[in-house]
């Protein structure tokens, strides 16, 4: 049976489902893992995402992939959040902090390769934690308590992030505030960034 001529198809959506999809999966992924760890399987962020396990294995094809995609929109959310108009360096720590608390379990992965008797931390991780250093560098005025040597701002974030622990994501944001105001520095909201 052919069409007539008045009527037309569905228009194909491709990639606009595709990274919507690719986005609730990563989404998914750091509600799962905050929730469950990094061993949660696979089908449980394809569920909590609503897509089919192909869809997830079209997008990351594994479970390494899928954490480093977490660990990317984390950074690019920091970037995001500094290169806002009239940002400061609070809001991009309030921005950190979120995600030092929700994706703790990545803390983890960061470090794994230093523990398995390698060189440190992965050549992925340590780009990442370079441009998330950059991103929050950027805001930090002169005088400011992590401007004083240039470790000092990493350090602290390491200090943070080995603070931000505990059975709840309020637990470890809670932590990571204090951890924040031991070191005497002021922490904006804790929120995701939503531009």
């Amino acid at each position: 049976m052919e069409p007539l001529h008045d009527e037309r198809r569905p228009a194909n959506a491709g990639r606009k489902v595709a990274a919507r999809n690719r986005a609730a999966l990563i989404a998914a992924a750091r509600e799962i893992y905050a929730e469950h760890g990094l061993g949660a399987p696979l089908s449980a962020i394809a569920r909590r995402a609503g897509v089919g396990q192909g869809v997830l294995y079209r997008h990351f094809p594994d479970r390494a992939a899928v954490a480093t995609a977490v660990l990317e929109e984390n950074v690019r959310q920091i970037e995001q959040v500094a290169a806002a108009d009239g940002a400061d360096i609070a809001q991009v720590l309030g921005v950190l902090t979120w995600h030092l608390a929700e994706s703790t379990a990545f803390i983890g992965l960061l470090h794994a390769d230093g523990a398995a008797g390698g060189s440190g931390v992965p050549e992925y991780a340590a780009a990442l934690s370079e441009r998330a250093e950059r991103a929050i560098r950027a805001l930090l005025p002169d005088g400011h308590r992590l401007a004083a040597d240039p470790d000092d701002l990493m350090l602290a974030v390491a200090m943070v992030s080995g603070a931000a622990t505990g059975p709840t994501r309020q637990h470890r944001e809670g932590r990571a505030c204090a951890a924040w105001r031991l070191l005497g520095v002021e922490v904006g909201p804790v929120r995701p960034y939503e531009g």
